[in-house]
């Protein structure tokens, strides 16, 4: 894997590994691009399989002022421009699902697909962050503790802030009704954060959704079960792509 820095500023920090059609993932509102190892080295054989760090997050540098959650958006734009890609794959989780169908309702033209994982239309306010045990469903690798503690502990507390309070304030929903990109939905029928109602809710709303419900997961299927998330990722993509 190899990581590079892509301009102007702030620069946005992407691991990547393979050739092919760029896929790239986002990360949640306390994660970094470390959570999407094991999607890169799975998917490398077939794709540009790509990880960033937002703005603010990981590798990636600081910004100053406030957020506009917009922003997240126009980086993915950018990240797409250095691969060289005119269109891409994109797959987010949680707050990354949030900018990837933000992605997808303003840069329609700039996406082959859109996988929406843990995540809902809009940021639910007044919720009190879950800690690690919370977030994990019953069947979940042992590792995946751990490597969510660690995810939590590389937080850079104020841009964290900046995050939540841009997604207060600008995050309140989507018209995901206007989403024409071929969707896939991945949740876990354990996630405390987003319960499975809120999948199946956004399936009804996209057209053409597909949606898939992994057992025994919670609100991080892609660490708590590499195996089965990278399996239906993989028949989307070439049931989508062949």
């Amino acid at each position: 894997m190899e990581t590079v820095l892509v301009g102007p500023t702030p620069r946005i920090a992407v691991t990547y590994a393979g050739k092919g059609p760029v896929l790239l993932f986002l990360h949640g509102i306390r994660g970094n691009k470390r959570n999407w190892y094991g999607q890169l080295e799975a998917f490398s054989a077939n794709f540009t399989a790509a990880a960033w760090d937002a703005r603010g997050y990981g590798e990636s540098d600081d910004y100053a002022g406030p957020l506009q959650f917009s922003d997240f958006s126009a980086d993915v734009a950018r990240v797409a421009d250095h691969f060289g890609a005119q269109r891409l794959h994109l797959v987010g989780l949680s707050m990354g699902g949030r900018i990837a169908r933000n992605v997808g309702l303003r840069f329609p033209e700039r996406l082959h697909s859109l996988t929406l994982v843990a995540t809902a239309p809009g940021f639910q306010r007044g919720r009190t962050p879950l800690p690690p045990e919370k977030l994990l469903g019953s069947r979940a690798r042992a590792e995946a503790f751990a490597e969510l503690s660690d995810s939590f502990t590389r937080v850079r507390q104020e841009s964290y802030q900046k995050t939540l309070e841009a997604s207060q304030a600008q995050d309140h929903g989507a018209p995901i009704e206007s989403i024409r990109t071929p969707t896939l939905i991945i949740a876990g029928d354990e996630d405390q954060l987003y319960p499975p109602s809120v999948a199946r809710e956004m399936a009804r709303r996209i057209p053409g959704a597909e949606l898939v419900m992994i057992e025994g997961a919670g609100h991080l299927p892609n660490l708590e079960q590499p195996g089965r998330f990278n399996e239906i990722l993989a028949d989307f993509l070439k049931r989508s792509f062949p």
